[in-house]
């Protein structure tokens, strides 16, 4: 897909499986899983409100109430966890390469210098 606004193909193949709502699942089948998820990233990716959403997404309330039951039922976490690289530990931070802002060491911060007195205010 060339729209950046669209799940990839690839994310997708990824993500499909872990869906309630496919064809042969018990109850209502979801309605357009794909939409959804493109219409929750389009959310997470400009970071506004529900209702900011393009009218090709659907009813922007029946998503957002879509979007809280997801996490309620664990979904979310679900997804996360399917696509959550499964061994970590190989991954290592070398300190001498990580570097933090001067005020992260402690450093103060540098004010304004305070106005000295002149030497003709102190002599009279």
């Amino acid at each position: 897909m060339s729209n950046i606004d669209e799940i990839s193909d690839r994310a997708w193949a990824a993500l499909a499986p872990h869906l309630s709502g496919k064809a042969g699942d018990v109850g209502r089948t979801g309605t357009d899983n794909r939409l959804f998820l493109n219409a929750v990233f389009w959310v997470a990716r400009h970071g506004c409100a529900w209702r900011a959403l393009p009218a090709r997404f659907g009813k922007h309330d029946t998503l957002r109430k879509r979007s809280r039951r997801w996490a309620q039922k664990g979904i979310w976490q679900r997804l996360f966890e399917a696509v959550q690289e499964p061994d970590l530990d190989w991954v290592m931070l070398d300190s001498t390469v990580v570097r933090a802002h001067a005020q992260a060491a402690g450093s103060r911060k540098k004010v304004a210098s305070e106005t000295k007195p002149s030497a003709g205010a102190a002599a009279g």
